[in-house]
Protein backbone atom coordinates (compact mmCIF):
# COMPACT_ATOMS: atom_id res chain seq x y z
CA UNK A 1 0.00 0.00 0.00
CA UNK A 2 1.13 3.52 -0.75
CA UNK A 3 2.05 5.89 2.08
CA UNK A 4 0.24 9.02 0.91
CA UNK A 5 -3.06 8.16 -0.73
CA UNK A 6 -4.29 11.77 -0.86
CA UNK A 7 -2.21 12.64 -3.97
CA UNK A 8 -3.07 11.75 -7.55
CA UNK A 9 -1.16 8.88 -9.11
CA UNK A 10 1.31 9.73 -11.85
CA UNK A 11 0.02 9.00 -15.37
CA UNK A 12 2.68 6.31 -15.86
CA UNK A 13 1.42 4.29 -12.89
CA UNK A 14 -2.19 4.62 -14.02
CA UNK A 15 -1.25 3.39 -17.49
CA UNK A 16 0.67 0.45 -15.98
CA UNK A 17 -2.37 -0.45 -13.86
CA UNK A 18 -4.64 -0.31 -16.93
CA UNK A 19 -2.24 -2.55 -18.87
CA UNK A 20 -2.07 -4.96 -15.94
CA UNK A 21 -5.87 -5.06 -15.71
CA UNK A 22 -6.11 -5.85 -19.43
CA UNK A 23 -3.57 -8.64 -19.04
CA UNK A 24 -5.34 -10.00 -15.93
CA UNK A 25 -8.54 -10.45 -17.88
CA UNK A 26 -6.77 -12.79 -20.31
CA UNK A 27 -5.54 -15.09 -17.53
CA UNK A 28 -8.21 -17.78 -17.28
CA UNK A 29 -6.75 -19.71 -14.35
CA UNK A 30 -6.53 -16.73 -11.96
CA UNK A 31 -8.09 -17.77 -8.63
CA UNK A 32 -6.81 -15.74 -5.68
CA UNK A 33 -7.09 -16.99 -2.13
CA UNK A 34 -8.33 -13.63 -0.91
CA UNK A 35 -11.72 -12.86 -2.50
CA UNK A 36 -11.02 -9.12 -2.29
CA UNK A 37 -8.63 -9.61 -5.23
CA UNK A 38 -10.97 -11.68 -7.35
CA UNK A 39 -11.51 -10.79 -10.99
CA UNK A 40 -15.11 -9.75 -10.29
CA UNK A 41 -13.97 -7.38 -7.49
CA UNK A 42 -11.29 -5.91 -9.76
CA UNK A 43 -13.81 -5.44 -12.59
CA UNK A 44 -16.25 -3.72 -10.24
CA UNK A 45 -13.52 -1.39 -8.95
CA UNK A 46 -12.42 -0.61 -12.52
CA UNK A 47 -16.00 0.16 -13.58
CA UNK A 48 -16.46 2.45 -10.58
CA UNK A 49 -13.15 4.18 -11.41
CA UNK A 50 -14.31 4.79 -14.99
CA UNK A 51 -17.63 6.20 -13.74
CA UNK A 52 -15.86 8.54 -11.31
CA UNK A 53 -13.39 9.69 -13.96
CA UNK A 54 -16.30 10.48 -16.27
CA UNK A 55 -18.09 12.39 -13.48
CA UNK A 56 -14.88 14.29 -12.72
CA UNK A 57 -14.45 15.26 -16.37
CA UNK A 58 -18.04 16.50 -16.51
CA UNK A 59 -17.55 18.51 -13.31
CA UNK A 60 -14.34 20.06 -14.66
CA UNK A 61 -16.12 21.02 -17.87
CA UNK A 62 -19.03 22.50 -15.89
CA UNK A 63 -16.60 24.45 -13.68
CA UNK A 64 -14.78 25.79 -16.74
CA UNK A 65 -18.08 26.88 -18.29
CA UNK A 66 -19.16 28.57 -15.04
CA UNK A 67 -15.78 30.29 -14.80
CA UNK A 68 -16.14 31.58 -18.36
CA UNK A 69 -19.63 32.91 -17.64
CA UNK A 70 -18.44 34.63 -14.46
CA UNK A 71 -15.47 36.13 -16.28
CA UNK A 72 -17.67 37.56 -19.02
CA UNK A 73 -20.05 39.02 -16.44
CA UNK A 74 -17.16 40.57 -14.48
CA UNK A 75 -15.96 42.38 -17.60
CA UNK A 76 -19.46 43.53 -18.51
CA UNK A 77 -19.95 44.95 -15.01
CA UNK A 78 -16.50 46.59 -15.05
CA UNK A 79 -17.17 48.26 -18.40
CA UNK A 80 -20.52 49.52 -17.13
CA UNK A 81 -18.85 50.99 -14.03
CA UNK A 82 -16.28 52.77 -16.23
CA UNK A 83 -19.17 54.30 -18.14
CA UNK A 84 -20.86 55.30 -14.87
CA UNK A 85 -17.68 57.11 -13.78
CA UNK A 86 -17.60 59.00 -17.07
CA UNK A 87 -21.26 59.93 -16.65
CA UNK A 88 -20.71 61.16 -13.07
CA UNK A 89 -17.80 63.33 -14.22
CA UNK A 90 -19.89 64.71 -17.10
CA UNK A 91 -22.90 65.42 -14.89
CA UNK A 92 -21.28 66.71 -11.69
CA UNK A 93 -17.80 67.84 -12.78
CA UNK A 94 -14.26 66.65 -12.12
CA UNK A 95 -14.06 68.31 -8.69
CA UNK A 96 -17.35 67.15 -7.16
CA UNK A 97 -18.07 65.10 -4.06
CA UNK A 98 -19.82 62.50 -6.23
CA UNK A 99 -16.53 61.81 -8.03
CA UNK A 100 -14.89 61.28 -4.64
CA UNK A 101 -17.73 58.95 -3.58
CA UNK A 102 -16.94 56.64 -6.52
CA UNK A 103 -13.35 56.31 -5.35
CA UNK A 104 -11.80 58.67 -7.89
CA UNK A 105 -9.55 61.62 -7.14
CA UNK A 106 -11.02 65.06 -7.51
CA UNK A 107 -9.22 67.47 -9.80
CA UNK A 108 -8.19 69.63 -6.85
CA UNK A 109 -6.43 66.69 -5.15
CA UNK A 110 -3.76 66.41 -7.85
CA UNK A 111 -0.50 68.32 -7.41
CA UNK A 112 0.16 70.97 -10.00
CA UNK A 113 2.97 70.05 -12.40
CA UNK A 114 6.39 71.53 -11.67
CA UNK A 115 9.27 72.13 -14.02
CA UNK A 116 12.78 71.02 -13.31
CA UNK A 117 15.22 73.86 -13.73
CA UNK A 118 18.26 73.24 -15.92
CA UNK A 119 21.16 75.69 -16.18
CA UNK A 120 21.27 77.51 -19.49
CA UNK A 121 23.38 75.86 -22.15
CA UNK A 122 23.81 72.72 -20.11
CA UNK A 123 21.90 69.50 -20.78
CA UNK A 124 20.94 67.21 -17.94
CA UNK A 125 23.45 64.55 -18.98
CA UNK A 126 26.29 67.10 -19.02
CA UNK A 127 25.89 68.21 -15.42
CA UNK A 128 28.49 67.02 -12.96
CA UNK A 129 27.19 64.86 -10.12
CA UNK A 130 26.77 66.61 -6.79
CA UNK A 131 28.84 65.00 -4.05
CA UNK A 132 27.68 65.70 -0.52
CA UNK A 133 30.08 65.44 2.42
Amino acid sequence: MAKNQSKRLPPGKIEADENGFAALQTIGSYTPINPAYSLDAIRAAHAQLQDLRRAEAEAVAAAAAARGDALAQEWEFHNLMLGVKDQIIAQFGKDSDEVKALGLKRKSEYKPPTRKSIARGEAAWQRAPVIKD
